[in-house]
């Protein structure tokens, strides 16, 4: 089931990013977040775009969220989607399932652009975004450093109008 996000999955929704952080590149965080900086966030980002939680017998399994890609006002109509899903619960098609009602909420709230900033390679991803009509806008070469690497990002694109 997919349905809005509560304050209440704070504590799920970082236990999934934080995996992340320490066993991936798919963020540059390289130190785990803590409950507060976490939740500060996600309230900051819910006062503006939709976060998403999809979960299955009480159990959270993923989440997703728009956010602002840039502060100035030129960009207004420009979100950031991200897309986090349990590392157990992998390949059950929760990250697409996520990605769809996403975007629907996104294009119904007027914006004209939503980007997906990628660390690359990431096969996943790319097929996740250019699943739902995203196509690759930039890619920036060796711009993060994570586990002793300098790591690339790729900017992938949908436009609703």
């Amino acid at each position: 089931m997919i349905r809005p996000f509560c304050i209440a999955d704070t504590q799920a929704l970082l236990d999934i990013y934080n995996y992340y952080v320490l066993n991936t590149t798919v963020t540059f965080d390289v130190e785990p977040l803590s409950l507060k900086v976490f939740k500060d966030k996600l309230i900051k980002i819910h006062n503006q775009y939709p976060i998403l939680v999809f979960e299955e017998e009480a159990n959270v399994l993923g989440y997703a969220y728009g956010s602002r890609f840039r502060p100035k006002t030129a960009y207004n109509y420009t979100a950031e989607s991200t897309v986090y899903v349990k590392q157990d619960a992998l390949g059950q098609q929760i990250g697409s399932k996520l990605y769809a009602e996403l975007l629907s909420q996104l294009k119904a709230s007027n914006l004209h652009a939503v980007l997906g900033v990628l660390t690359l390679p990431n096969a996943a991803s790319v097929k996740l975004h250019e699943k739902f009509g995203f196509k690759q806008a930039a890619y920036l070469k060796d711009v993060g450093y994570k586990f002793g690497e300098w790591q690339s990002v790729g900017i992938w694109q949908l436009t609703f109008n």
